[in-house]
């Protein structure tokens, strides 16, 4: 394999899959080193032949958590405490990646959408809150559409609803990525962080395969997403991987943006739409701007402040 197409795969991997890339000077970068609090309890799930490891954080309302590609609820770590400040927070590792083993099953995000309604009930939850990055939004998507009373309020970071959603160039770079990139990434944080965790190590090839099948998929959803009646917030970066031409699609698909909110919000839809200022798909899944943006709306937060409200502040 050339180095050009060995890079190739691994930027295909961070922009694709949702993995951790570099970030601002600034900022704490996501490292191995970055480590989530002390849950209040974890443990496995045995649902549909897989092992499902996940982690609760907090106390208050419910809401699942699920994170991008070749990561784990580890993604979280700088977000997860803020997020769990006035709420319990369920971190759940996807098949194949973190804590959960990849078993023999098709890698799919509608299979995966279903167990974790079963997750969610195994854990006493008749409705949670779900936020989804990448392609754990993917999945948090999927068991929206077709679990509709388990979820109430839906956050999806950084996710289409179709394949030509993603820049033209990512389409040749999903092609390219199999168990064939196994050697050249032991050197990489993805690999590094996978194996110090996963329950089958040696699976890491597997994994690759199974993601690059899955990637290589044109799928369209856009006649589901008429089907998410809960409230639903799309998060990007205003650099991220998808078009913005699809973002807006997606927001106005989903009955916003089609016309003007009204002098007294009369036509504001229930649904919102957040870009985040010099972000891309690399860094948004734990931007400080993403909880800020998230929180109001997963707790029902409507209500701004008036402009004569504003004025008398001022004086």
């Amino acid at each position: 394999m050339s180095k050009t197409l060995l890079f190739a795969i691994l930027a295909s991997f961070a922009a694709l899959l949702g993995c951790p890339g570099t970030t601002n000077a600034e900022e704490p970068a996501m490292t191995t080193e970055t480590k989530l609090p002390k849950p209040e309890k974890s443990d496995l799930l045995p649902i549909n032949g897989l092992n499902y490891y996940y982690a609760v954080y907090g106390k208050g309302e419910p809401l699942l958590l699920l994170h991008g590609g070749l990561g784990s609820i580890d993604m979280f770590a700088p977000i997860l405490p803020k997020l769990a400040e006035n709420r319990t927070v369920i971190g759940v590792d996807l098949q194949g990646h973190g804590r959960t083993s990849l078993g023999d099953r098709p890698f799919s995000l509608e299979a995966i959408g279903d167990d974790m309604a079963v997750v969610v009930k195994a854990l006493g939850y008749d409705k949670v809150d779900v936020m989804g990055y990448s392609l754990g939004g993917g999945v948090a998507f999927r068991m929206a559409v077709q679990h509709p009373e388990t979820v109430r309020r839906l956050v999806l970071v950084s996710t289409g609803y179709a394949a030509d959603g993603f820049y033209d160039e990512m389409r040749p770079q999903q092609a390219q990525v199999s168990a064939a990139a196994a050697e050249f990434m032991k050197d990489t944080p993805m690999y590094k962080s996978y194996v110090a965790v996963a329950p089958h190590p040696e699976d890491f090839p597997k994994l690759l395969d199974a993601l690059g099948n899955f990637m290589r998929q044109n799928y369209d959803f856009s006649a589901d997403v008429a089907k998410l009646k809960m409230p639903v917030m799309l998060a990007y970066g205003d650099s991220d991987m998808y078009k913005p031409e699809h973002e807006i699609k997606f927001y106005q698909m989903l009955g916003g943006g089609l016309k003007d909110a009204g002098w007294m919000r009369e036509n504001l839809s229930q649904n919102r739409l957040a870009i985040l200022p010099n972000r891309t798909h690399y860094d948004v899944f734990f931007a400080p701007e993403l909880t800020a943006a998230a929180l109001p709306f997963l707790n029902g937060e409507t209500k701004v402040k008036s402009w004569d409200e504003v004025v008398s502040e001022t004086k």
